[in-house]
């Protein structure tokens, strides 16, 4: 399990924080009052990317150790440093409702035969234990084999306490066949009649036919 080590926001403002190397942000939760808080920048930055919003991070130094998710992140839009975030404080012994990032592993055989294989769903929404919480979730794509294959939300291996919030029945990914697009062909003209112009293309005036001016 992660940890992050917070202190209380003082009446510094943001920008003297951030001179200091700190980053603002606020912690909340069902059982938990809404707090402003801050965390040392490189820290939160290792923390983000080790964790995204999938993985529990204990915060120490604002009262008790506290279990959270990470929420809300700003960047800034140049430079791409983290300006804020936003940590979701769990409550003990409850569950928690979360998307979670599917990934697809494997070829899909169907695939080396020629077809589509389309992914309709990134992620899908889960009830589930913190303790049992995966930051993703796998799916084979070697089932995939022939045109009509497909995989449902209903079919992917969940954590024993976990239950699906997305519908069963929503398809994650499936197998199309590919349809090649022919070029438009040109009909040929009639013996003695004119072949008509490409588009775009200037028609010229019949014998004796004035041009407009």
């Amino acid at each position: 399990m992660l940890t992050l080590d917070v202190q209380p926001r003082t009446t510094e403002t943001t920008e003297a924080l951030r001179a200091q190397g700190l980053s603002p942000a606020v912690l909340y939760g069902p059982k938990e009052a809404a707090a402003s808080i801050i965390i040392n920048t490189r820290k939160l930055e290792s923390i983000w990317k080790q964790a995204g919003e999938t993985t529990i991070i204990t915060l120490k130094g604002a009262g008790e150790d506290k279990d959270s998710l990470i929420h809300d992140v700003q960047f800034h839009p140049v430079t791409s440093a983290i300006l804020h975030a936003d940590f979701y404080i769990l409550e003990k012994g409850k569950k928690i409702r979360i998307n979670i990032p599917l990934e697809f592993a494997g070829l899909p055989p169907a695939e080396k035969l020629g077809h589509v294989v389309v992914k309709a769903l990134h992620e899908v929404e889960i009830e589930v234990a913190p303790a049992e919480l995966p930051q993703h979730l796998t799916i084979d794509m070697t089932k995939l084999s022939n045109v009509g294959d497909h995989i449902t939300a209903g079919q992917i291996e969940l954590p024993k306490s976990a239950e699906l919030i997305t519908g069963a029945d929503e398809i994650v990914a499936s197998v199309t066949s590919f349809v090649e697009e022919k070029a438009q062909e040109v009909a040929p003209a009639a013996e003695g009649e004119a072949a008509a112009p490409a588009e775009g293309e200037a028609v010229a005036p019949a014998e004796g036919e004035a041009k407009a001016e």
